[in-house]
């Protein structure tokens, strides 16, 4: 049995990747240790820590009561994490992917899981040189868990599209809004999760493929959503990590919402074709972003994002379904290039 801690109704905690820049070239730096060193000893309501790179440091805001909290949280951490870098002649940026770097040419961080992860999953590992947002949601219990996740997953390609954020990797346009999300499919037990009957059967498949050996635990299935039962929560991963610090907390705000509203939800039949339409709505997303089409989660129709975005059960408040902070991030490109894009990656990073 995996260990639960769940009870916790619709708490929130959150997670940022940042890029870590050097002030002179732009161009990624391994420093996290630096940015994380200089976190000690400072009054911070969460943690500085290492990612799979070493030119990333994460933000964790720890669980919150309430969605403002986390948020407030998640701001005095990206404060802290730009204050430090600019006192060690460093800066750091938020987006879906850095611009100029080449994944395969960034350092790993010193640590034994990441190097495992490595030498398991060799060149996609490395090619995962992208960031995204993770959003964790407090639930009642590992069935409510397992229900609110079947009833958003249908909507997180709508997520994805408005969220892209990640249009340049290894210095040129990749004709994608979102290249996180292609970079992702890389890797093992990724995309949605496979579709089970209820908490039973997810568990179930979780031990099988624990017990084999071929994964750690859970949080190795690397999956846009996915039950936390340690943490006692929905881990929701399926957005790009935003470069405004006010798309961040509409994301948050709308994510929490969404689980609060598919909490009372009538339970989405057990349909397991429902995967093929989550799989093709996440390409389109991460092709075209808010400028494709998705298929309805409920009707055989394709509609814009945009008209999608109109049925969705909550409120996008902060949120544009017409556009992304890619477009923002192209339209800076083509006019002055790509340092250009990397300067006002760090300038719109300050929270």
């Amino acid at each position: 049995m995996i260990e639960q801690n769940f009870g916790s109704s619709l708490t929130v905690g959150i997670e940022e990747e940042l890029w870590i820049i050097d002030a002179e070239t732009l161009e990624l730096v391994p420093a996290v240790q630096r940015i994380v060193a200089g976190a000690e000893g400072r009054d911070l309501p969460g943690v500085l820590k290492t990612e799979l790179h070493a030119s990333v440091v994460e933000l964790a805001s720890g669980a919150s009561d309430t969605a403002e909290e986390a948020i407030d949280r998640l701001r005095k951490l990206r404060h802290a994490a730009v204050e430090i870098a600019e006192e060690t002649g460093l800066r750091v940026a938020a987006a879906g992917s850095y611009p100029t770097s080449i994944p395969e040419e960034q350092e790993i961080a010193p640590e034994e899981r990441y190097r495992a992860f490595v030498e398991y999953a060799g060149p996609t590992a490395r090619r995962q040189g992208v960031s995204g947002l993770h959003v964790h949601v407090g639930m009642a219990d590992a069935e409510t868990c397992f229900r609110v996740m079947e009833t958003i997953l249908p909507w997180l390609p709508l997520v994805l599209a408005i969220s892209a954020n990640s249009p340049y990797l290894e210095g040129r346009e990749t004709g994608l809004l979102s290249t996180r999300a292609e970079m992702l499919g890389l890797l093992p037990r990724r995309g949605a999760p496979p579709a089970f009957r209820d908490y039973a059967d997810w568990e179930a498949f979780i031990e099988r493929v624990t017990a084999s050996g071929v994964a750690s635990d859970y949080t190795s299935f690397w999956w846009d959503v996915r039950l936390h039962p340690r943490l006692g929560t929905l881990e929701i991963r399926a957005p790009d990590q935003p470069t405004s610090f006010e798309r961040t907390a509409a994301f948050v705000r709308m994510l929490r919402d969404l689980c609060e509203w598919a909490v009372d939800a009538p339970p989405r039949p057990y349909d397991p074709g429902e995967r093929g339409v989550y799989d093709q709505n996440r390409w389109a997303a991460s092709r075209f972003g808010p400028h494709g089409k998705l298929i309805h989660p409920d009707r055989d129709q394709a509609l814009t994002v945009a008209e999608l975005a109109r049925e969705l059960p909550v409120s996008l408040d902060g949120l544009d379904a017409d556009s992304c902070e890619a477009d923002l991030q192209l339209e800076v490109g083509r006019a002055d290039g790509l340092r250009a894009v990397c300067a006002d990656l760090i300038a719109r990073s300050v929270a």
